[in-house]
């Protein structure tokens, strides 16, 4: 059986030669490159909360970290480092080496895509439990927020928006999708790509940003609230998948497009003079950004559809305690 101290040798101790000191102390040492300052954010992915028991481990270690990555893109900085803490059933070291070793193989491919450095973090055990804490950097002063939104700012979304919530209610029969669409579908649940050089482009040009983790709705509204401000955006211009679209406006696809959540993809405000700087950003990456909107004076969000009719749901987003 393995120890907690042969885990973490085996699986996760790498070199952090970025750090001022790595894994084997009772802290690590970072120290911030001259004019930057810290971007730190944690996010806990719970077994039977946020994936499946029986989910496929390489994936698993993908998005643990993918979704904190889509923080820091968020924010336009620059990961560098990150913590590891793993809850494990006492089982998995006992029997499932081959579980560690798929899990750690896709969070360090992940990480090295990106140059993060695994710095620390803690082993347990437990319920089946991951948190990353990541910590990047981005020059004093200039991080996105959610509180810039301007009056007049276009809203801009990147990607495309709900295939991971379509691909959840298919896994919880909800709805059935066809072999073709599950596999469309699946990678945007399982390995999402965190919007990393976007944010980082966005530097100077966004006056704010959020990733869309919670569902359009609710992260946009963040924005909203933050920068005391209203928006108007149509739906109809939301970029999606074909399976989703084919099932729109069903009120199952409305819920995956606005509110279904783990898109990791950014929305962002910025001003209409700077459409054409966003479009010759979209080309040079690759990536779609598409204006769905525009931010307003007062308070709150409004959705209209294809005909300008107001689009009404239930639910605005997902909330741990709420939903």
């Amino acid at each position: 059986m393995l120890s907690e101290f042969d885990i973490i040798q085996r699986y996760f101790n790498r070199p952090a030669p970025g750090a001022v000191l790595g894994i084997g102390d009772d802290a690590a040492l970072v120290e911030p490159s001259a004019g930057m300052e810290l971007a730190v954010s944690t996010d806990m992915l719970v077994s039977g909360q946020h994936f499946f028991a029986d989910a496929e481990p390489g994936g698993l270690g993908h998005k643990s970290l993918a979704v904190n990555l889509s923080d820091m893109a968020a924010m336009g900085a620059r990961p560098r480092w990150a913590t590891l803490s793993l809850a494990l059933p006492a089982s998995m070291a006992r029997e499932n080496e081959k579980w560690l070793e798929a899990f750690s193989e896709g969070f360090f491919k992940l990480a090295n895509a990106y140059q993060v450095e695994l710095i620390g973090g803690d082993t347990t055990r437990g319920p089946l439990n991951i948190c990353v804490t990541i910590i990047g950097e981005v020059a004093k002063g200039n991080a996105l927020r959610r509180r810039g939104a301007r009056s007049g700012d276009d809203i801009w979304i990147s990607g495309h928006l709900g295939d991971a919530a379509l691909a959840l209610a298919h896994q919880q029969n909800h709805i059935v999708l066809e072999a073709g669409e599950i596999e469309a579908c699946l990678p945007a649940l399982n390995t999402p790509t965190p919007r990393v050089g976007l944010g980082q482009r966005l530097v100077g040009l966004a006056h704010s940003a959020i990733d869309i983790s919670d569902g359009l709705l609710a992260d946009l509204g963040h924005i909203l609230e933050c920068s005391k401000a209203s928006g108007i955006i149509s739906m109809h211009e939301i970029k999606c998948s074909a399976p989703l679209k084919k099932r729109l406006p069903h009120p199952l696809a409305l819920k995956c497009l606005l509110a279904g959540g783990d898109d990791y993809e950014l929305c962002f405000t910025a001003s209409r003079s700077d459409r054409p700087k966003i479009e010759a950003l979209s080309r040079e990456l690759a990536l779609p950004l598409t204006r769905i909107g525009k931010i307003g004076k007062g308070n709150g969000l409004v959705v209209h559809d294809a005909a300008g009719e107001t689009v009404t749901l239930d639910t605005r987003g997902y909330d741990h305690f709420l939903t």
